[in-house]
């Protein structure tokens, strides 16, 4: 998988795209024999775990916030977010006369126009379609870079001027113009409980739950709408769409789900936030690419009420009910057995079928990360068992065709009414899932003998 930053291709200028580092990138993996994930990354690196270098947005773009700083995602207290643009000027002509909206479906038709022949060798098998910061159809609701820290609320982020006007629309529309947004919210690192909106229910009132809404409704158009030009880019290309859901897993054992909710994931013990924005997903055939597949309950700080186990199921089950392809990332960099079982077990909830395929699977899995900790002897040596059970101990094929089938991408269906992707909001019984992987990569007993191999200089 590789990210293919919006900048860097197009920092020079409008419309002046620079694809040749990453032609030439392409070509190679192209002569190694290997397939491709690719994501179109309209947002900063930087800022967020993992990123180890800044690559920020165009600096023409940057430039019109010069001007303009409310196409910014902005917290209640003013301040600006500059990883990526907010969703409130998705169709506002600000950017030499095209939208933000018009500025990614533009940077999408040139990398199919540039890449033509290898999109014709079918060397890409996914194109992720980056929705928002760290690639993920959410809003910036805990930046590290102002000082949010584990397992902290989070803020909502929509005090932009646009977002602003757009929700006293909504609400005057709605018979309300007095409400206004959210102003006893807290701030990044408060806990539920130290707020009003959270902590006494504010969240539960009407006015609470028209804003939340609003605030959830307005990402799940603004994937639709990119998806959709994602969709006319690449039509008639053998390969996915797919897009990136954070698994926000901190507070999700509270009633009040606050990390969710600032996020724009509206999902509580009574209401299903995800599978609206599966159904949503189901008519541009795209895949759900989800996060914190190795994670465990029991490894979080109790303080913190996580549900990483509880809330992969619920996704996972949701997702599988839309009938749309389920993929999955682990979120941190894991090199040990028990995080591999426990992928294993979300990968496979009911382990292997003996009558073909089992029911319940995820079609792709993206391991992080391929690097020099990755390949010590010791870690490899785990790894290549690990890929092994995620085959369920079958032989290798060089032929990817013949354990997968990619057809020509489809045009989008029609739009599906927002009241009609909001009955996917009815929470359902999760699938059940099994307590261990049958396809267990090993225990402490493995680590013991590995501790003994890995003195052995030739092995």
């Amino acid at each position: 998988m590789c990210d293919v930053w919006w900048g860097i291709v197009e920092s020079k200028g409008p419309k002046e795209y620079d694809w040749s580092a990453y032609k030439e990138l392409f070509q190679l993996v192209q002569e190694c024999k290997l397939k491709m994930q690719v994501v179109m990354s309209f947002h900063q690196c930087g800022g967020n775990v993992g990123d180890v270098v800044n690559i920020p947005i165009p600096q023409w773009v940057l430039d019109v916030g010069e001007t303009d700083p409310d196409i910014f995602y902005t917290n209640r207290a003013g301040t600006r977010n500059i990883e990526y643009l907010t969703i409130g000027v998705d169709n506002q002509p600000l950017f030499s006369g095209r939208t933000a909206i018009e500025l990614y479906s533009d940077y999408m038709k040139s990398f199919r126009e540039t890449m033509s022949d290898l999109l014709e060798a079918e060397l890409f098998t996914d194109i992720e379609v980056g929705l928002g910061p760290a690639g993920e159809l959410r809003y910036p609701s805990y930046p590290q870079d102002q000082g949010w820290a584990f397992p902290g609320i989070g803020e909502f982020q929509c005090y932009d001027k646009y977002l602003r006007a757009n929700f006293k629309e909504a609400a005057t529309n709605a018979g309300h113009p007095e409400w206004e947004l959210p102003d006893d919210a807290g701030v990044y690192n408060d806990t539920p409980d130290a707020t009003a909106f959270f902590g006494s229910k504010g969240y539960l009132s009407e006015k609470g739950k028209f804003f939340l809404t609003w605030y959830s409704n307005k990402l799940i158009i603004h994937g639709d709408q990119i998806l959709d030009e994602a969709n006319k880019a690449f039509l008639g290309c053998k390969l996915k769409l797919a897009i990136k859901i954070s698994g926000i897993h901190w507070w999700y054992k509270d009633a009040t789900h606050a990390a969710e909710l600032t996020a724009g994931y509206y999902n509580l013990n009574d209401r299903d936030g995800y599978r609206p924005i599966a159904r949503m997903l189901s008519r541009h055939y795209g895949a759900f690419n989800f996060t914190c597949l190795e994670m465990k309950d029991s490894e979080q700080d109790a303080a913190a009420k996580s549900g990483p186990q509880e809330l992969v199921q619920q996704v996972f089950s949701g997702v599988k009910r839309e009938e749309i392809y389920m993929a999955g990332e682990n979120a941190l960099e894991r090199y040990d057995r028990v995080a591999y079982n426990q992928i294993l077990i979300n990968v496979r909830p009911n382990g292997v079928s003996k009558n073909g395929p089992p029911k319940l699977k995820m079609e792709a899995l993206t391991y992080l990360r391929l690097g020099d900790e990755l390949l010590k002897k010791a870690n490899f040596r785990i790894f290549k068992v690990f890929v092994e059970k995620l085959h369920a101990d079958q032989p290798h094929t060089s032929d990817p065709r013949k354990y997968t089938t990619v057809v020509p991408l489809e045009r989008s269906k029609p739009e599906i009414p927002i009241e009609e992707l909001l009955k996917a909001t009815e929470m359902l019984e999760p699938f059940p899932f099994d307590d261990q992987t049958d396809m267990s990569v090993g225990g402490a007993l493995n680590d013991f003998i590995d501790g003994f191999l890995n003195m052995i200089p030739f092995l």
